[in-house]
């Protein structure tokens, strides 16, 4: 029996050197360590040896097993790193080829353009603040001259989130100019600020209208400030951003919060102002509402309407940007496509 497993051990041991892939080392380990294996069924016939012989051949047999379950191992370990080695070996690599290139990230162009009007207003004097994305009633809607069942709310399509509850209801703001009534609680005029940040609306999406947006809200107040400022404001605005050729216009408009209130438009940059989806087919692309503060507004907040006076405006940064490049749809610039968005 000791010769029976000594040939068996020499016999796998030679076919195993001439093993050169997983397919034949798996015949190999069902033919020497399978169930059916001839030292299988040698470890199985122990028991019709005598004990003596028996307690000799066993333990040569499981050293036989031990050994070759070992250089099974080994072997699986060589073939699977043949197969990482052998390809490199075959085609080789050029060391002097220049790397792949790995691209940078770069700002989304929406927070480029927020970037370019926070520091135009910036160097016009303003300082600007930041405030809660969920916003109070009171905060959004009732210090901004909009209380309960007033019909301007019909203009703002509200995601509320505990509705009911008056002044104390909650929301996702619907523009940044709560920002206005926070900072005049706490400061007192000469006041330049202006409160960049995401706004939210229940509304259907098109070409030129999101469910979220970014707004850019401005408010100065102080003694003797006149519509002649708000204008001369934003007329610098349009200037800086989009040049001497962009025309601006100037119309009456109604906001509850300032009086008189103004629309501001650009000239239609996809169009050139002959008329497509983007403007309506006006011409004109409305980017700002704007007006001279509501005295009941100033009151709110203790300002004296009588000894100051001020101008508010609330900027669309989405149709900025749409206007600066001649895009003609809001909805690409949330669309996640790289091959939009590596063009800024």
């Amino acid at each position: 029996m000791l010769e029976q497993l000594k040939d068996i051990h020499r016999q796998a041991v030679e076919e195993l050197d001439g093993v050169a892939d997983a397919k034949a080392l798996e015949l190999w380990r069902v033919r020497y360590l399978g169930k059916k294996s001839s030292l299988t069924g040698a470890l199985r016939s122990l028991a019709a040896l005598p004990l003596e012989e028996r307690r000799d051949v066993g333990a040569r047999a499981n050293e036989i097993k031990r050994d070759l379950e070992s250089r099974l191992e080994e072997k699986e370990r060589f073939l699977q790193q043949s197969l990482l080695t052998s390809p490199l070996a075959s085609q080789g690599i050029d060391v002097t080829l220049p790397g792949r290139p790995i691209p940078t990230g770069r700002l989304h162009p929406i927070t480029q353009t927020l970037n370019e009007i926070c520091c135009v207003f910036r160097n016009m004097g303003f300082q600007t603040i930041e405030g809660p994305d969920v916003e109070w009633d009171y905060y959004n809607f009732e210090a901004l001259n909009i209380p309960q069942h007033h019909p301007a709310r019909d203009r703002f399509a509200t995601l509320w989130i505990d509705a009911g509850a008056g002044a104390k209801a909650r929301l996702l703001r619907t523009h940044t100019s709560p920002m206005q009534i926070r900072w005049m609680e706490r400061e007192r005029p000469p006041i330049r600020v202006i409160a960049p940040g995401r706004v939210y609306r229940y509304e259907a999406t098109d070409a030129t209208h999101e469910s979220m947006f970014c707004n850019v809200e401005g408010l100065a107040v102080d003694r003797s400030i006149t519509l002649a400022d708000l204008k001369g404001t934003l007329f610098e605005f349009c200037r800086c951003l989009f040049g001497e050729e962009r025309q601006v216009r100037f119309r009456c408009d109604y906001f509850p919060f300032v009086e008189p209130g103004v629309e501001v438009a650009i000239s239609c940059a996809a169009c050139d102002g002959a008329g497509c989806r983007v403007c309506g087919y006006s011409g004109w692309v409305e980017t700002a509402g704007a007006g001279m503060v509501h005295p009941d507004v100033l009151r709110r907040v203790d300002i004296d309407p009588q000894t100051y006076s001020g101008f508010a405006f609330g900027v669309g940064v989405e149709r900025i940007s749409m206007l600066r490049h001649g895009i003609d749809d809001i909805r690409l610039f949330y669309s996640n496509d790289l091959r939009f968005l590596r063009q800024f």
